[in-house]
């Protein structure tokens, strides 16, 4: 069974590019993608996360603004009651120094993981199905022990 992932770039950021790429990339790793499209707002991908039972949500940013855009992000998914693992990529920041301290940002904002504009699609695969197997195996070892 192919797990579904939601993706789409936040807020009024309008850069297609790299989320076309991805939509590729993870169509030809086998998972179903539902492509949100630019200047996505953060109720969309809750919604759509909903209504198509995604097992992750990945968002990308490159305008520099991601920050601004993901206040309260997962606190919109957690009310819609969306439980999904959550990644973030793209040019994150205005004037992007360190990304170690990008990357703790993001994930202090709840993000399972965070990436550079740099990282190659092949990285985001094997860590989305990665974690997502690593979640499964915590499931089912959950529900055995109940």
């Amino acid at each position: 069974m192919s797990q579904t992932v939601v993706l789409g770039v936040i807020g009024s950021d309008a850069h297609v590019v790299g989320i076309t790429i991805l939509e590729q990339a993870f169509n030809a790793a086998g998972f179903d993608v539902i492509n949100l499209g630019v200047q996505t707002s953060q109720e969309e991908f809750a919604e759509a996360a909903l209504e198509h039972d995604a097992a992750a949500v990945l968002v990308s940013s490159l305008y520099g603004h991601a920050e601004q855009d993901c206040q309260g992000f997962h606190e919109t998914l957690e009310s819609t009651g969306v439980d999904a693992t959550t990644y973030i990529g793209g040019n994150l920041t205005v004037g992007q120094d360190d990304f170690e301290e990008t990357r703790a940002t993001f994930e202090e904002l709840g993000f399972d993981r965070v990436f550079d504009s740099e990282t190659d699609t092949e990285e985001a695969v094997a860590a989305l199905t990665q974690d997502l197997r690593q979640r499964t195996q915590e499931t089912e070892r959950a529900t055995i022990s109940s």
